[in-house]
């Protein structure tokens, strides 16, 4: 638990160090890659396909097209084959203020046949699959010296450990989304199978403060995939995916210049569905139930609909975020645990799926209790006003 606390506390100091006034100031976007893996850390290996040189050759491709841009500056994690701690990875993006961290690893399954593009943000996930990729990946920090006291009793095979690297503050999480569904799409206009957007607890995801993204370009253990990634054709084909969902994510959240103020955060823009603030007295509202109840008594769901609507009466509505995926799903409780009162927001690439709505902050806090007794542990609260997403330390005031 002490470990658990001390990750938490660090995570909150972290997150409260954001980038977006260094961007302000000399209007670079500043980006910073990460090859995965390193000099005695190969990654994964099958039949002289190695995750290092190619996550490498990968990285300073992408490196390349970006420093060609207006108004970018790129940093490397590493430029060479040399060893770098997860923490010390995190770090170096934390050290230049950069506004986002792209870590770029390659897959591999004993299944010869997986084949298909990944990219996950921070977060935990019920998923086995996305568990024990974030895990594999996490084993690195053994390879360090004094790992244990450095990391301060971290377990890569502690599901404790797993559960508190999640702590996720909601605009980093929301700006990670983005970016990463500009990757798959990018992905996906190559004719690339596309395995979607996923949430993980990777370690080098969880010290960087800052948007951020890992991305598996494929898997080197399927012969036809790994021959691709460890071609030159392959790795610009891919470089050029990456980089061009990186352009396209500081176009539409910087633009060319500064960010002036707080609402053009890459958080505040995302397309939200309209929250109206058309309110009126309680009186009225009480009439328009009355009515509506009178004209459509065969309809179960009328009342429901009614109070739904005078909740997006008030000023301020609280919900639960509970997942975010780029594939839409029906909003059946059997798809979500068995809870209900299910909705989503969508920017027309990833879905939001949110639990129950209210105006009442008790009540959005007990909605987040269930939602994470339901086993939505990176579960978070979310708040809009007149409209517009805020966030919820303002809607409380």
């Amino acid at each position: 638990m002490y470990i658990i606390n001390k990750l938490k506390t660090t995570c909150i100091i972290g997150l409260c160090i954001l980038s977006f006034s260094s961007f302000s100031q000399n209007n670079k976007f500043k980006v910073t890659l990460d090859a995965g893996h390193g000099a005695h850390d190969f990654g994964a290996v099958y039949k002289g396909h190695v995750e290092k040189n190619i996550a490498l050759a990968v990285v300073l491709k992408v490196g390349k097209i970006l420093e060609n841009q207006p108004n970018f500056e790129v940093n490397y994690t590493r430029k060479t084959d040399v060893f770098i701690g997860l923490v010390e990875r995190a770090n170096i993006a934390n050290r230049v203020d950069a506004n986002i961290f792209v870590s770029i690893h390659c897959n591999a399954n004993k299944n010869t046949a997986a084949f298909g593009t990944e990219t996950f943000v921070m977060g935990m996930s019920k998923n086995a699959s996305n568990l024990a990729a974030a895990k594999k990946e996490n084993e690195v920090v053994t390879l360090e010296k004094d790992y244990k006291q450095k990391y301060e009793g971290y377990d890569p095979n502690s599901p404790e450990t797993l559960i508190g690297l999640t702590l996720m503050q909601e605009d980093i999480l929301n700006n990670s989304i983005s970016l990463a569904a500009k990757v798959e799409d990018s992905f996906d206009g190559l004719g690339k199978k596309v395995r979607g957007l996923s949430q993980a607890p990777f370690m080098v995801l969880h010290k960087a403060y800052m948007t951020r993204v890992l991305i598996e370009m494929g898997f080197i253990s399927n012969p036809a995939e790994g021959d691709k990634l460890d071609s030159e054709d392959g790795q610009n084909e891919i470089a050029n995916a990456i980089a061009e969902a990186i352009i396209s994510y500081k176009k539409e959240y910087f633009g060319n210049g500064a960010i002036e103020n707080d609402e053009d955060r890459p958080s505040k823009k995302i397309i939200d569905k309209p929250v109206k603030d058309t309110t009126i007295p309680v009186k009225k509202e009480e009439k328009i139930i009355k009515e509506v109840v009178k004209k459509e008594p065969a309809k179960k769901e009328t009342i429901k609909e009614v109070e739904k609507e005078v909740i997006k009466k008030s000023a301020v509505i609280f919900k639960v975020q509970i997942a975010a995926s780029s594939k839409k799903m029906d909003l059946e409780p059997s798809n979500f645990n068995g809870l209900n009162n299910i909705d989503f927001e969508s920017n027309g690439t990833v879905y939001k799926y949110t639990y129950g709505q209210t105006s009442d902050y008790s009540e959005a806090k007990k909605n987040l209790a269930e939602a994470k007794a339901k086993g939505y542990n990176s579960a978070f609260l979310i708040a809009f006003k007149n409209g517009k997403s805020i966030s919820v330390k303002d809607a409380i005031k």
